[in-house]
């Protein structure tokens, strides 16, 4: 009996190694995508850091602009990416990657402005650590996160609610300082959620019928890595103020 069983063994340890292997080969793809499109917007920062005029010419229209960008895009990219063509894909991701880099290239460039470098470095590297710590729970659990999509949905409504009242009436820096750190904790969610729904992307097949969804999860988890990275910054800066 054990002969007999020896091939469908050895096929299934083979299958298993198989899909290992292409399954980190796509979340490294992934990554690659993601991180690519972080140093695009350390770019964009330098660049506002070194031209502060650039940024005073610009600043009657921002942050509403690229705000109600990445608001837009954020709701119409992903069906972009999935069902366009692959240059419409890439078009899609790196026009989200520049509203979030002029969002927050004069952030990082007053912070620097007014001597606070390290408080960029702090957060970047804090945002990088809840990050990867995030998404490898989400990578590697067994349990189901699919049931937090509907908490999450209706956390983020609420999130963005009360970061737009706060902008236009309450001009609290002490509700600004709460609702960031709400919007922290959220965000280490959604990115554990983002994970396990990119790595079930594979496990379905999309990655193999559509080369596009590398850059999906990088749509994704790139969104939350900037979401991240800008609350702890403003985080530390009330904290220091």
């Amino acid at each position: 009996m054990n002969d007999f069983n020896r091939p469908y063994q050895a096929d299934t340890a083979t299958t298993g190694v198989a899909y290992d292997e292409g399954l980190r080969s796509f979340m490294l793809g992934v990554y690659n995508y993601m991180t690519l499109g972080i140093a695009g917007t350390a770019l964009v920062a330098m660049f506002m850091i070194g031209n502060p005029g650039f940024v005073n010419s610009i600043s009657g229209v921002l942050p509403w602009l690229p705000f109600i960008g990445i608001l837009g895009l954020g709701f119409i990219a992903p069906r972009i990416i999935a069902t366009g063509s692959p240059a419409v894909a890439h078009g899609a991701y790196w026009v989200y990657v520049f509203m979030w880099s002029m969002l927050i290239g004069p952030v990082v460039a007053l912070y620097v402005g007014v001597g606070w470098a390290d408080l960029v470095y702090q957060a970047f590297f804090a945002a990088a650590a809840v990050f990867a710590g995030a998404s490898l729970y989400g990578y590697t659990t067994k349990r189901d996160l699919s049931g937090m999509s509907q908490f999450l949905f209706m956390a983020g409504i609420g999130l963005l609610a009360a970061i737009i009242l706060n902008f236009l009436f309450f001009k609290s820096g002490l509700f600004g300082f709460l609702t960031s750190c709400a919007v922290v904790l959220f965000a280490s969610a959604l990115t554990m959620f983002e994970t396990q729904m990119i790595k079930h992307m594979y496990r379905e097949g999309m990655s193999e019928s559509n080369s596009r969804a590398s850059i999906l999860g990088a749509f994704m988890l790139y969104g939350s890595f900037a979401t991240l990275f800008i609350n702890i910054l403003n985080i530390l800066g009330f904290a220091r103020d």
